[in-house]
């Protein structure tokens, strides 16, 4: 699809759009909690027992509410939800330093979750939708790479930052400064531009997710695009909360650790670049990146070595980009009216994987070490792999068969 010229009437639009999605994207995840909040919770007294139980409130908040967020999304303003998401975490963040306690944390948390869950689908479909309104749909893998990139670059910054902040004022400091860029994030997303009028309330809510459901069912290419979402996303995904201990596991000194970890970052964040040039990849190209990231991803974790983890980054890289293309893809496929609410259900379905890779991780690193669990994470990515090559392959043979076909049925029309 051609863009618009440079000096048409709607550039502004697409710019407009894509500044105010990059600076979200930045503050949402610049948050100087991230790298100290469990540090918190210990300081406060908690256990370890404790602290796990409220990550799992987190994720169950999450799933809980993944696709009825999405459904909402297509039945109200997208933009909407995009700045309710951050006040409800800011409130959180508030909750925790204020009134440090277990209660305070558990509710903080739901909030949290609840805050992520609404901008979860909704920005994505406001996004292709805006795009493919100014004719500019071709660039959605671009741009949604590009905030990705964003993302990862905030939250190093936040790393960095954090530590400065803390030693000046403490963690109610460092939460202040977080629940400020969670205010200025609703403030930013106030600013996306949104022309879609709000679905029609027939059928209510549960209509909507019934349609997007059968949309998935009667056309294959959707399901097929809705599965490789946590395909290639939930591992990957899981897969970076334990990036810090098997870069320890090289044998580097305590204070290496984040340095060596910003070659890891780094590598998603060249990922996420990469969208825009990588779009037309097919279905074989998605089958070879996914394979080279897997082999890369094993070989570097098992090396065991600093030397090593510029190839864990390379797979991260991959993972990344796959993660963009393949959501791309998702939305390339989807009908408009339905776009947050299948969005959200391909979300459920990467974060029902990463609770699964948690489980598997954790079997396997206690019994053979993080290299080797990193390393065998790279198997579902190969697995996927080939289920791609598998499906071009068909996919060729059967249009293969319709081309020589083609001039026996001339033939006999003639």
């Amino acid at each position: 699809m051609t863009l618009p010229s440079a000096r048409g009437p709607v550039t502004t639009g697409p710019r407009r759009l894509t500044s105010t999605l990059y600076t979200y994207a930045f503050c949402d995840e610049f948050v100087l909690l991230y790298p100290v909040y469990a540090l918190l919770f210990a300081d406060t007294g908690l256990s370890v027992r404790q602290i796990s139980t409220l990550f799992g409130l987190w994720s169950l908040t999450g799933l809980v509410l993944e696709v009825p967020s999405g459904v909402w999304a297509d039945a109200v303003s997208r933009r909407l939800l995009l700045w309710l998401g951050p006040l409800l975490t800011a409130a959180g963040f508030a909750l925790w330093v204020l009134v440090p306690s277990y209660p305070a944390f558990a509710l903080g948390f739901v909030l949290w979750g609840a805050g992520g869950a609404l901008g979860s689908g909704a920005l994505e479909a406001l996004v292709h939708d805006e795009l493919d309104r100014l004719g500019a749909a071709g660039r959605y893998a671009e741009v949604m790479g590009r905030a990705r990139a964003a993302g990862l670059v905030a939250t190093m910054a936040a790393t960095g930052a954090a530590g400065p902040v803390f030693d000046r004022g403490g963690y109610l400091a460092v939460g202040a400064a977080s629940v400020l860029v969670c205010l200025l994030a609703a403030g930013v997303a106030t600013r996306f531009p949104e022309h879609r009028a709000p679905r029609a309330a027939g059928g209510g809510r549960a209509g909507g997710l019934r349609a997007g459901l059968a949309e998935a069912r009667a056309d294959r290419s959707v399901a097929g695009a809705l599965l490789l979402v946590p395909a290639v996303s939930a591992v990957w995904s899981a897969l970076d909360e334990y990036a810090p201990l098997l870069v320890r596991d090289t044998g580097v000194a305590a204070g290496t650790v984040p340095w060596l970890l910003l070659v890891v970052w780094g590598g998603a964040t060249a990922g996420g670049l990469l969208a825009g040039p990588a779009g037309r990849l097919g279905t074989g190209g998605f089958a070879a990146l996914l394979t080279g990231a897997a082999l890369a991803l094993a070989t570097g974790a098992l090396l065991g070595t600093p030397a090593g983890l510029v190839l864990v980054g390379l797979a991260f890289g991959g993972f990344q980009l796959a993660t963009v293309l393949a959501d791309a893809r998702l939305q390339e496929r989807i009908d408009a009216t339905g776009r947050a609410t299948l969005t959200s259900v391909a979300g459920l379905g990467s974060e029902l994987g990463t609770l699964a890779v948690y489980g598997g991780y954790a079997t396997l690193a206690t019994g053979a070490g993080h290299a080797t669990a990193f390393a065998w994470a790279a198997v579902p990515y190969a697995v996927t792999a080939a289920l791609l090559k598998a499906a071009g392959g068909r996919s060729g043979a059967r249009r293969g068969r319709g081309r020589n076909e083609s001039p026996k049925s001339g033939a006999r029309t003639q």
